[in-house]
């Protein structure tokens, strides 16, 4: 490897709130024992295996959100109970991260529920620095997967009070997605009518 470039893995880091792979750092030049040196002398923390932060960046309350993004591969996004956490419309605690993968992504990681799914870019945002699905595309991935209707009324309820949504677009959704989905919303804004 050639001589590291620090810009280019601060760039790279800044984007994923200064978290960073062994594999990124490798682009930009550093070298295993470059890592193992920065990290003894305190410019980057080994979070775990093949993932490090620079320590310039606070640590972010959404670690585990981050690291199972960054293990996931940049093409997955923060989903379903996570997303909702993320969002901060339920009470729900998830237990473990949930991550919706392309269809081809392999489904083996630890810690971390995968949903091998199409997403078109319009239903991915960012959120504190991370791929999260939209606030809709979340309600309706919920609903499919059987959370409970009082948790999905919650979230329906918050999103709309916050202005994180509007009826119009839990329609659509609701038409979109068809099913459980939709009788979940209807029945929602039907009482919120």
């Amino acid at each position: 490897m050639g001589n590291p470039d620090h810009d280019q893995l601060y760039r790279i880091a800044e984007s994923q709130g200064g978290y960073f792979t062994t594999q990124q750092a490798h682009q930009a030049g550093f070298s295993d024992e470059r890592l193992s040196y920065y990290s003894k002398n305190g410019l980057f923390s080994r979070i775990r295996r093949g993932i490090y932060r620079l320590n310039r960046f606070p640590m972010s309350p959404n670690e585990d959100l981050i690291v199972a993004w960054l293990r996931t591969g940049p093409d997955s996004a923060i989903s379903h109970e996570s997303a909702l956490a993320l969002y901060d419309l339920t009470d729900i605690i998830p237990s473990e991260v949930h991550v919706t993968v392309p269809r081809t992504a392999s489904r083996r990681r630890d810690n971390i529920r995968l949903h091998t799914s199409h997403i078109t870019p319009l239903e991915i945002t960012s959120r504190e620095g991370l791929p999260v699905t939209t606030v809709v595309r979340t309600i309706a991935d919920v609903a499919r997967t059987g959370l409970a209707e009082e948790h999905i009324r919650q979230a329906i309820d918050n999103a709309l009070a916050r202005g994180l949504v509007n009826k119009e677009s839990l329609r659509q959704a609701a038409e979109r997605y068809g099913g459980r989905t939709r009788r979940l919303i209807v029945k929602t804004l039907s009482v919120s009518e």
